[in-house]
C-alpha cells in the first residue's frame, strides 16, 4: 500500500468538491466523537459523502457520520467534517489527513478542530471542555507523522515549524467566548496515541509524568498536515472520561458518545462565538 497521497489525487478529490458548491469556505470545522450534532446546524448546506469523493477514505466508526457539510455557520462560510477518519481503522497517514488537504487546496485558512478526550489531568471531568494549547505527538514520535515520504513543495516546507501548533490569537479569542458564555474552559496539552485499545493505567500514569494533560486517537497528525501548509488552528478537546490511573474503572465507546451529549453544547457555543469573531 502507498503510504502517501500525491499532489493530484488531492487535486482531485478537492476539484469533486468544488463542483458541487458555490462558495469559498474560510474555517474548516472537524467534529470528534459525539459532536456531530454542529454540522445538522449548518445553513443553506451542501452535504457530500465520503464515498462520493475520489480516493476518499471512509468512517467506519460508530458516532462518525462521514461527510461533508458545507455552508454558513454565523454567517461565515465553513467546511466541516461530520466525523472523521482514524489511523486505526487501517487507512495510512497519507489518507486519514486526506481531508485537510483538501481544505488546503480549497483555500480554507483555518481549521477548528475538536475531538473527544480521556482526562489525564487530575483534576478534570467527564463534560469538561479543554482549549488545546500544545500537543504530545506520539504517533510521530514512533515513525508515523503524516509527512514522511515525498514533500508537497506546492503546500509547505520540507521541514515545517512546529512551535505553535495551536494559534495563540484564536486561543485568547477562545478565552474570552468561554468568558463571555459562562462556559468554563480548561487548559492544556492533548497527546495523541494511535488506538483503538484505550490506554492501561501504565500508560495513562507515563502520559501525566511527560505532561499529557488528555489524551485521544486522532487530531495531531491533522493539526501537523495544516500547519505545513500554513493554517491557523484552534484546537478543543471534550473531556468524556476520566483516566483510569489504577484500574478501578472500565472505560467503553459508549461513555464517550454519551458524555458528548453534556460536551457538544459547550462546544457549540465556542465555535459559533469564535466564528462570529473571525
Amino acid at each position: 500500500m502507498q503510504n502517501f497521497i500525491t499532489l493530484e489525487q488531492i487535486d482531485s478529490a478537492a476539484q469533486a468538491i468544488k463542483k458541487q458548491i458555490s462558495i469559498r469556505p474560510l474555517v474548516g470545522i472537524i467534529l470528534g466523537s459525539g459532536l456531530n450534532d454542529l454540522a445538522d446546524s449548518v445553513q443553506n448546506a451542501v452535504r457530500i459523502p465520503y464515498s462520493d469523493i475520489p480516493n476518499f477514505p471512509v468512517s467506519t466508526v460508530h458516532g462518525h457520520a462521514g461527510r461533508f457539510v458545507i455552508g454558513e455557520l454565523e454567517g461565515k462560510p465553513v467546511l466541516v467534517m461530520q466525523g472523521r477518519i482514524h489511523y486505526y481503522e487501517g487507512y495510512t497517514m497519507g489518507q486519514i489527513t486526506l481531508p485537510v488537504r483538501v481544505m488546503q487546496r480549497l483555500g480554507v485558512p483555518s481549521l477548528i478542530v475538536t475531538n473527544a478526550a480521556g482526562g489525564v489531568h487530575p483534576d478534570f471531568e467527564p463534560g469538561d471542555v479543554m482549549l488545546i494549547t500544545d500537543q504530545l505527538n506520539l504517533m510521530g514520535m514512533s515513525g508515523l507523522n503524516p509527512l514522511m515520504g515525498p514533500n508537497l513543495d506546492e503546500i509547505g516546507t520540507r521541514f515545517p515549524d512546529m512551535s505553535r501548533p495551536y494559534d495563540y490569537e484564536y486561543c485568547d479569542l477562545a478565552r474570552k467566548i468561554a468568558k463571555d458564555n459562562g462556559v468554563t474552559l480548561r487548559e492544556g496539552i492533548y497527546a495523541g496515541l494511535s488506538g483503538p485499545s484505550f490506554e492501561s493505567p501504565a500508560d495513562l500514569r507515563f502520559l501525566r509524568l511527560v505532561g499529557a494533560d488528555a489524551v485521544g486517537m486522532s487530531t495531531v497528525p491533522e493539526v501537523i498536515i495544516a500547519r505545513h501548509g500554513n493554517m491557523r488552528v484552534l484546537g478543543l478537546s471534550g473531556i468524556s472520561n476520566k483516566a483510569n490511573l489504577d484500574g478501578s474503572t472500565v472505560t467503553t465507546h459508549e461513555e464517550v458518545i454519551e458524555a458528548g451529549k453534556v460536551i457538544t453544547p459547550k462546544v457549540e457555543k465556542l465555535v459559533r462565538g469564535v466564528l462570529r469573531s473571525l
